[in-house]
């Protein structure tokens, strides 16, 4: 049964039973309100309502019954009422400091138990913790934001009325999608959204990528994690065929509701080799292909000086990412934060990595996880078991076709003269052994000189020379390539090209598909 249906099965039965201290939990006041209203009709039930705005006021008929809008005039006033009146329920909407021994809350406590005395119900809509004896007293029940059904069926009943006077292309698996995409705002913020494609007097397929970009302006102030902004076009990777084809079978998954057939959506990939070869490119340019905003969780920042500092960050990192989503979450060089596991005396790293463990296996929300290492052997054993992340690719220096591919595409980038085919072949033959950064930096050189004399007055001398001038990381430090090579065997080729018997001691543990 979706939540809010329980929640208000619950809240009618509490009612009912006339439990003198009720409390709901949730962020959406309204949302309870209404079916706080929806119940007084249908039971015929007295049901008062108090805000700071509003004073108190009778729910059926809307009238304000009290010039105070005080709390404690309120509560007098109910304490009051249910000494003269039985079966009346009184709803509390603006408290604060119910979380502990208080006179507020003992106030409420003296409230509550007068309430019992004459069958009354007193309902508190709160997001925050109650005090302990004073939550004894009754019952408790929360309202989560709107599940998947529950938002697809409230965006169908906002649209239908429009739906002959404005053009609406969206169909069914667009409405799932619309569902799926404002999973974790409000049911207000949902219809605000949504209010504004009314106004333009059309619902197009093109408003679905709307809906991600209104719903990330929602959160972009959330702290925790970093947002990254994206040009389209800025982020083009070359190569890694293997990796891209393998992310465009994943994509449409990470939408489509699953929950019939009990999997979870893609959970994200982890991405280890060479550096600069393109691991934080990749991030930056799924978000972008998958018109999704990325986020950055900086492992580094997580630390903190103070017991639980570091937990508590992280927690609220995680918690971020599942509310923004559906995002991608970049996790660059992951090994920061959670290397050594264990081996640390106050045992942070080893209760970060549980943290980390526990929502990468039990989080629902759609958030794909980009995570990336240049050194996947000091990450915990438990972090690349199955079932964690959906798969492991190794990125290395890319081969003869994929500098083609690369150095292509920051000619195009830098320049604005074609390229003679002849030249680019000698600038692949010049750059064997170069990462993906290597590359870019030798291509930017050239535009830096186009830019100075003009794109048609670059000597040829000074294409060749930019090259030779590049010291790459495999001449500069082999042995620290050779070393992070040694992984191979671990993970599947991001190139897409599947290693040689030999290269795969033991066989390899995976089949490249695609």
């Amino acid at each position: 049964m979706p939540n809010g249906a329980e929640t208000k099965a619950r809240i009618e039965s509490y009612l009912l039973a006339r439990i003198p201290f009720v409390t709901v939990r949730t962020v959406e006041r309204g949302r309870v309100l209404d079916i706080l209203g929806e119940l007084a009709q249908r039971k015929q039930l007295d049901i008062m309502v108090h805000t700071l705005s509003q004073g108190l006021r009778d729910l059926k008929t809307k009238q304000v019954v009290a010039d105070d809008k005080s709390l404690l005039g309120a509560l007098d006033l109910a304490g009051e009422w249910f000494q003269a009146r039985s079966n009346l329920t009184v709803v509390f909407t603006d408290v604060q400091h119910l979380s502990e021994d208080n006179d507020v809350s003992r106030r409420f406590a003296d409230l509550a138990t007068l309430a019992e005395e004459h069958g009354g119900c007193m309902v508190v809509i709160t997001s925050d913790p109650v005090w302990n004896s004073l939550q004894r007293m009754g019952m408790a029940v929360s309202l989560d934001l709107p599940d998947l059904d529950e938002m697809r069926h409230e965006i169908e009943v906002f649209l239908h009325p429009y739906s002959s006077a404005i053009r609406i292309e969206w169909e069914p698996a667009d409405f799932d999608q619309a569902a799926s995409i404002l999973a974790g705002v409000t049911k207000i913020e949902a219809l605000n959204i949504l209010a504004t494609f009314v106004v333009k007097k059309s619902v197009t397929k093109e408003d679905l990528l709307g809906l991600s970009q209104a719903k990330d302006s929602i959160f972009s102030e959330l702290s925790g994690i970093e947002r990254v902004s994206l040009k389209a076009g800025d982020h083009q990777v070359g190569g890694l065929s293997g990796l891209r084809q393998w992310l465009d079978r994943k994509r449409p998954l990470l939408t489509m509701d699953l929950r019939d057939r009990g999997m979870r959506p893609p959970r994200g990939v982890l991405l280890v080799g060479v550096p600069g070869c393109g691991k934080s490119l990749s991030a930056k340019a799924i978000a972008s292909d998958w018109q999704l905003p990325l986020y950055r969780l900086d492992m580094g920042s997580i630390l903190g000086h103070y017991v639980g500092q570091s937990e508590n960050r992280f927690r609220e990192a995680l918690n971020t990412a599942d509310t923004v989503a559906p995002c991608v979450l970049w996790i660059d060089e992951i090994e920061k934060g959670l290397a050594g596991s264990g081996s640390d005396s106050t045992g942070v790293t080893t209760r970060l990595v549980g943290q980390f463990l526990y929502w990468l296996q039990e989080s629902r929300s759609r958030v794909f996880v980009v995570a990336t290492a240049n050194d996947v052997r000091s990450l915990p054993p438990e972090l690349l078991r199955s079932g964690r992340f959906d798969d492991m690719f190794f990125v290395d220096l890319p081969e003869t076709e994929e500098r083609r591919e690369i150095i292509q595409i920051y000619l195009r980038k830098y320049l604005r003269v074609p390229v003679p085919e002849e030249v680019l072949e000698k600038l692949v033959h010049l750059s064997d052994g170069f990462s993906g950064s290597d590359l870019q930096a030798a291509v930017a050189e050239i535009g830096y000189e186009a830019v100075r004399v003009g794109d048609a007055n670059v000597p040829l001398d000074y294409y060749f020379g930019s090259f030779h001038n590049v010291v790459p990381l495999l001449r500069s430090a082999p042995e620290r390539v050779e070393e992070v090579r040694q992984l191979r065997d671990r993970a599947i080729p991001a190139s897409g090209k599947p290693r040689s018997t030999a290269d795969r001691p033991g066989g390899n543990r995976r089949v490249v598909l695609g």
